[in-house]
């Protein structure tokens, strides 16, 4: 197992196939767009399924494939058919924007992926426009509906909250939820753009918006933040057997939950990194291509997560950001 000095094991990798994007996300990366990294830089296909194999070797039980935006990575469906035959992962899942879904969204499923995160942060055409710079609602809403079509599909909606923004779209998030049977997910603003404007100012609790969802949706608690990263909620007026529609709290800054994190990262240049503020990695695309052995790798891995961070320190006045931005690290 991988196990740190304060005796959390980690389950969950998330692996960066790209970091680029086809968005340009206001708390995430510039207009411009950011400096990209050619293709040899990128770890391979052979070479993610070579780190991905090792880690579940050690216990790893949730792989979650990220950017940039994913779908972007060309053959991305090959990828996915590989680790879905990994022995002993029992959950494969992406996080996208959505665009690319009407295409790929299919082939994906096919593959065998069947959990899929979706980022939308606003139900407003104009609004979505102004937080990634692209119109770009009508694409997303359409990929929803092609997952929505696949009974065995798991739909997540990530939604990050910014005071000032999407604070009063809450209700309009639980009502979707409802009539779709989606789970969201609220996210607390963090700071991991270079240009986010973030502060504390910005950032909505969580707790608010279950209050004032509350007031019109009574929820019935189904799950704390613990080594799943959001508190989760249902309707308590929900009678369906299966009771997909779920609202699900990530309070990050106000309640976090570094005690229990058992998630680790790959970033797509093949740097492992034990928290998602850490201000230091390990380079295992370089003893990849060093000829390094399988125990050689592990030793690295095994070192890495052995030296974690206790936790963020994003209220603490020594904290320092990430070098990197979020799609640099892999959402």
């Amino acid at each position: 197992m991988l196990v740190d000095r304060f005796g959390r094991i980690a389950r969950k990798l998330r692996i960066s196939v790209t970091d680029r994007c086809n968005f340009r996300c206001t708390y995430c990366m510039p207009e411009e767009g950011l400096n990209w990294l050619g293709r040899d830089q990128l770890l391979a296909y052979e070479e993610i399924y070579r780190l991905a194999r090792l880690f579940v070797s050690q216990g790893i039980h949730t792989i979650r494939l990220t950017g940039g935006e994913p779908l972007l990575r060309r053959d991305l469906p090959v990828l996915v058919e590989q680790l879905m035959g990994l022995e002993g992962l029992r959950q494969l899942a992406v996080t996208t924007n959505g665009t690319r879904l009407p295409e790929l969204g299919p082939e994906l499923i096919a593959a065998g992926l069947t959990s899929f995160n979706v980022s939308l942060d606003s139900l407003d055409p104009q609004r979505f426009e102004k937080a990634v710079r692209r119109k770009a609602l009508a694409k997303v809403m359409a990929g929803l509906d092609v997952l929505a079509s696949y009974e065995q599909v798991k739909v997540k909606l990530n939604v990050v909250v910014m005071r000032g923004f999407n604070e009063d779209e809450a209700l309009s998030f639980a009502k979707l939820a409802r009539e779709r049977a989606w789970s969201v997910r609220f996210i607390e603003f963090m700071p991991l753009g270079s240009e986010d404007e973030w502060g504390h100012s910005r950032v909505v609790p969580g707790a608010e918006l279950l209050k004032q969802i509350q007031q019109v949706y009574p929820l019935v608690q189904v799950e704390t933040a613990g080594a799943s990263p959001a508190a989760r909620w249902r309707f308590a007026d929900d009678t369906s057997a299966q009771q997909k529609a779920e609202l699900g709290f990530i309070n990050s800054v106000s309640e976090p939950f570094c005690h229990s994190c058992d998630r680790i990262r790959l970033t797509s240049d093949g740097q492992l990194r034990t928290c998602l503020f850490s201000l230091t990695e390990t380079d295992l695309r370089g003893a990849l291509r060093s000829g390094a052995s399988d125990e050689q790798l592990l030793h690295l891995m095994q070192v890495a997560i052995q030296a974690k961070e206790a936790g963020h320190l994003i209220n603490q006045p020594q904290f320092e950001r990430p070098l990197r931005t979020m799609s640099s690290i892999g959402g």
